[in-house]
């Protein structure tokens, strides 16, 4: 370096310091090199200097090419934002749009910043094993939440509120003036009021006391809160859904398709209180079948810019817990006047369909109807009418089933992909206390209203997206799957090997491998684990106005437009559907996107809250199991510990790897296993293995479980 250069650069061009740099960083190869350090290498002092050297770093930064391990360069010293993965106490990922690979912060580096928290982050020079960056938070930028549900753990002058959300690793400092009468061992929510500086424990009041713990009411109102649902509808609300009439009148018949006069019915399970499609059937002249698809048409009663659309909106979907449901619509809606209730005449949007023998659509009609509903079946009597070809409608039943048969066989035969999950239901007593449980069982009458809901959608999505404006697509809202991830999927296949099954990852044979593979694991041993490791390397669905199509279900284009009644995205649908059967031009798509993000979102906090309510019921159940041993099969194998589907009864526990006392276990994630270091004992998901239930934890809603032995 010249001497010019050493005091200060003032004749250096842009050019010149550029190449420097560029020399200095492929000297440095692989090590880390901050802002800070460059300049000192390059002798630079003036103000003016650094200032260049900082904006040739930035577009470097900006255009750095690609690592080995798929991310883009990153120097110590930059920084990034992101949000928080708090996924135990020593440690949590940072998540940024710029980085292929999160980064670790440990907890000592994360400024108390809390899971789902927006934060600014400076990346450090150390590089951790296999790639992985290491950084520390220098700004929190947002916090995602500051309300916490817990359990009151009071002292003499003063308590704590301990956090029931997994990833909040701290408890919550409460004086006793801000208790707001809660008593030891209640739940509560907390609102926190100061976060920490040096201490550990933020501070925080109470805010509402939602019962004693461990009783139904405070722990599923306790679950309502930690994913910030609804408890109820406001009292305007219900008052403005109280005063819409029923819009069945004389004029709206006139102005609708008329098919009150053709066979319809409705197929919901027992408990259904709302029913939002019906399927109707008549034999044409020409031998073909006239099949329509019937959806309650609730944006007739709902309009934009009201009271009840901002609630639909905000809410996106109806959330199922084990013992309730938290409706996305208010009851006068959902349950009367949209409810397709039998013997009554009821709005409708609708796509009808003929079909020949072989259930290939010959029409397709969309539109507004009204209809009346000639029987309401439950799936356990159309089930009945199936197999024992007898009672009212069988034969309408019987045909429904085969042209529904005959769609499904299609649709496996076009890719795509036949996962059964089984589904755990529970008999509870009056108290909401678990007394026992059963699999759900899916039989041919689930999959008839299945299929042709598909169908529906499918033809929805389709008619839409052969629409033009000119050149120009149509906006629309699209239910997409994206092809899975191919890091995972190879993973999975490994692992599949390990069970005797093939599988092939490659696009163009992974549906009909995947396909071979569930066929041949039903009814064995490793069925479950190797489903849900199949359904993990699943990409996940979502809603979004982008032309994609739908990989599990092997649709080029797929909606939502069955279920307006329980999900935000179908009205949407009916609404836009309606636009462009009417010549509409083509709608906002940054608007629906919009709708379409916080509709996933809301989505996703739903399943969450859903399995929360799940876990906690099974947890009250083997609450009365404690010292019982169980055979199971390892579902999950972590750092800390082997999770255990519990055969008899699909409830998931515990093994703490510190509980193992034969050997000391490392976790061998690329396997799936954990090994012990002195005898090589191994543990591997899909292991079968005896337990016994120690000890259950209902607001952690966990189960700990001894392994007693490996079942070979």
């Amino acid at each position: 370096m010249t001497k010019k250069h050493k005091k200060g650069g003032k004749n250096a061009n842009y050019s010149t310091i550029k190449k420097l740099i560029q020399e200095l960083l492929k000297d440095q190869k692989t090590r880390k090199i901050s802002h800070k350090q460059i300049i000192k290498k390059l002798g630079v002092r003036d103000k003016k200097t650094k200032n260049l050297i900082n904006s040739i770093l930035t577009e470097i930064s900006k255009n750095k090419p690609k690592s080995p391990h798929g991310q883009s360069a990153t120097f110590s010293g930059d920084e990034i934002i992101g949000k928080v993965d708090f996924v135990n106490p020593r440690f949590a990922y940072i998540i940024s749009e710029d980085l292929e690979k999160d980064v670790m912060v440990k907890s000592d580096n994360l400024k108390f910043a809390l899971d789902d928290d927006t934060v600014r982050v400076r990346i450090l020079p150390s590089k951790l094993r296999g790639g992985r960056l290491e950084g520390k938070v220098v700004e929190i930028i947002n916090r995602f939440r500051k309300e916490f549900v817990g359990k009151v753990e009071v002292s003499a002058n003063y308590a704590f509120v301990v956090p029931d959300f997994r990833k909040m690793h701290y408890d919550i400092f409460v004086e006793s003036a801000d208790l707001s009468k809660a008593r030891h061992d209640d739940k509560v929510i907390v609102e926190i009021t100061k976060w920490p500086a040096h201490d550990k424990s933020p501070k925080g009041k109470v805010i509402k006391v939602l019962g004693k713990s461990g009783e139904n009411e405070a722990e599923i109102h306790s679950i309502i809160a930690e994913f910030g649902l609804p408890f109820n509808f406001p009292d305007n609300l219900i008052e403005q859904a109280n005063k819409i009439r029923n819009g069945v009148t004389n004029e709206e018949i006139i102005a609708r398709k008329d098919i009150r006069d053709i066979t319809t019915f409705t197929i919901d399970p027992l408990d259904a209180k709302d029913f939002d499609d019906a399927l109707s059937i008549r034999k044409l002249s020409n031998g073909n079948h006239e099949i329509g698809i019937h959806i309650a048409d609730v944006t007739h009663y709902i309009k934009p810019n009201t009271l009840l659309e901002d609630e639909a909106k905000e809410r996106a979907t109806s959330v199922y817990l084990v013992d309730r449901t938290i409706p996305m619509l208010p009851e006068k809606i959902s349950n009367e006047l949209c409810s397709l209730r039998p013997f009554e005449d009821k709005l409708t949007f609708s796509a009808i369909f003929e079909l020949d023998d072989n259930a290939h659509v010959k029409k397709e009609w969309f539109g507004k109807t009204v209809i009346h509903s000639n029987k309401r079946f439950t799936y356990e009597e159309a089930q009945q009418r199936i197999e024992k070809k007898s009672g009212d409608f069988f034969a309408e039943m019987i045909t429904l089933n085969e042209l529904a048969l005959k769609l499904r066989i299609e649709r496996f035969m076009r890719g795509s992909i036949n996962f059964e999950t089984t589904e755990v239901k529970f008999d509870l007593d009056e108290n909401g206390k678990p007394i026992g449980l059963k699999t759900k069982e899916r039989k041919d009458a689930h999959k008839l209203v299945e299929e042709f809901m598909l169908l529906a959608n499918k033809k929805v999505a389709e008619y839409v997206y052969k629409m033009k404006k000119g050149k120009i697509k149509n906006t629309f809202v699209y239910r997409t799957h994206d092809y899975p991830d191919v890091e995972k999927l190879n993973s999975f296949s490994v692992f599949a090997k390990k069970f005797g099954h093939e599988l092939k990852v490659d696009e163009a044979a992974i549906s009909k491998s995947l396909n071979n593979l569930i066929e041949d694991i039903e009814g064995k041993p490793e069925q479950n684990v190797l489903q849900t490791l199949a359904i993990r390397s699943m990409a996940k669905a979502k809603y979004t106005t982008e032309i994609k199509g739908h990989f599990g279900l092997a649709f080029p284009h797929y909606t939502h437009f069955t279920s307006p009644i329980r999900r935000y995205p179908d009205m949407m649908v009916h609404r836009m559907l309606l636009h462009y059967l009417e010549n509409g031009q083509s709608l906002s798509e940054a608007a629906y996107e919009k709708k379409c993000q916080h509709s996933s979102e809301m989505e996703k906090r739903a399943a969450d809250a859903e399995r929360a309510s799940i876990k906690y019921k099974q947890v009250e159940y083997m609450e009365t199991m404690i010292g019982r041993d169980f055979d199971g099969i390892v579902s999950g194998v972590t750092e800390w510990g082997i999770f255990v589907e519990i055969t008899a009864t699909k409830c998931e526990g515990m093994v703490r790897l510190s509980d193992l006392k034969d050997d000391y276990y490392v976790h061998e994630p690329e396997q799936y296993r954990v090994i012990g270091q002195n005898h090589g004992n191994t543990i591997t998901l899909g292991d079968d293995i005896r337990v016994k239930v120690m000890k259950t934890d209902i607001n952690r809603r966990t189960i700990d479980l001894e392994m007693l032995k490996k079942v070979e």
